[in-house]
């Protein structure tokens, strides 16, 4: 079964992203569960977490529908120890406010070497920080997100994420989400069914399919192989439809969140729509 969805707007309290998902008729969705663009944030109220566990009942959204992302702050490789300590207490406080959601999951970009460190030391870092955070929390997985290799992020190779993974103590406990856009702005390409066979079998033998978690949906306005994060509507960039159309057919991307972060809100429900079309 296919879970598809859109990251949907907290605003309000993260009660009211569970009824913007149902009013797309998702099954899946994305949220921030605090601001994220800043360090701080009150903590969830008792009764914010109770409307947001009993909406998620109503509405059916089961623990992995649901995809929550970090804030952008957070750098867990970050080459400066006082910077990577807020990183890390951060990063935790995400974790946390999983945990008292009922939320398995917490989607996140690995981190930067900001051209102060080697990339292996930095990798090192990013899978030393999941792990001081894994030891603290329980349940929640921690998806890492690969990136366009935009600026110093780290996280656009497959093989960068595999020596994260391989770094991390608990593999129970850590996942991966493909980016299209962000994939094909890396130079995997996503064009025509033989460059998706292409690209999800070397994920496969780089990485795992055992490690996929979730997915963004998402076209590109950015060239193929420009490290360059920009995102399109579906259909409307640089990929194209045949990508969404192969994964809605593929088994491989069942019973995870596939989650639209495309540019158009008003037309996510459309999306949506033409996603699960795409399953007959």
């Amino acid at each position: 079964m296919k879970f598809v969805g859109a990251h949907v707007s907290a605003a309000g309290g993260v009660d009211q992203a569970v009824i913007r998902a149902h009013e797309l008729q998702a099954t899946a969705f994305a949220l921030f569960t605090k601001n994220q663009r800043q360090w701080h944030a009150p903590p969830l109220s008792a009764d914010v977490i109770d409307k947001f566990r009993a909406n998620c009942e109503r509405y059916g959204y089961g623990s992995q529908q649901i995809l929550p992302h970090d804030s952008y702050l957070i750098n867990l490789g970050h080459p400066e120890a006082e910077a990577l300590e807020k990183s890390r207490s951060a990063f935790l406080d995400e974790m946390q406010r999983c945990e008292q959601l009922g939320i398995d999951l917490l989607n996140f970009h690995p981190g930067s070497h900001l051209k102060k460190i080697d990339i292996d030391k930095c990798l090192a870092r990013i899978a030393e920080s999941i792990n001081i955070v894994l030891d603290k929390t329980q349940g929640v997985t921690a998806v890492i997100e690969n990136t366009a290799g935009q600026g110093t992020n780290l996280g656009f190779k497959f093989e960068q994420i595999a020596t994260i993974i391989e770094g991390v103590e608990d593999k129970n406990r850590v996942g991966v989400c493909i980016d299209t856009c962000h994939a094909f702005a890396a130079g995997y390409d996503l064009r025509t069914e033989k460059d998706c066979e292409a690209t999800f079998e070397a994920f496969d033998k780089i990485v795992g399919f055992k490690y996929l978690r979730a997915m963004h949906l998402n076209d590109a306005k950015s060239e193929f192989s420009s490290r360059v994060d920009r995102h399109h509507s579906l259909g409307e960039g640089n990929i194209g439809n045949t990508p969404f159309s192969y994964i809605m057919k593929d088994d491989r991307f069942n019973g995870i969140p596939l989650v639209l972060e495309t540019i158009n809100p008003s037309i996510w429900d459309q999306e949506i729509a033409w996603l699960k079309s795409q399953q007959n």
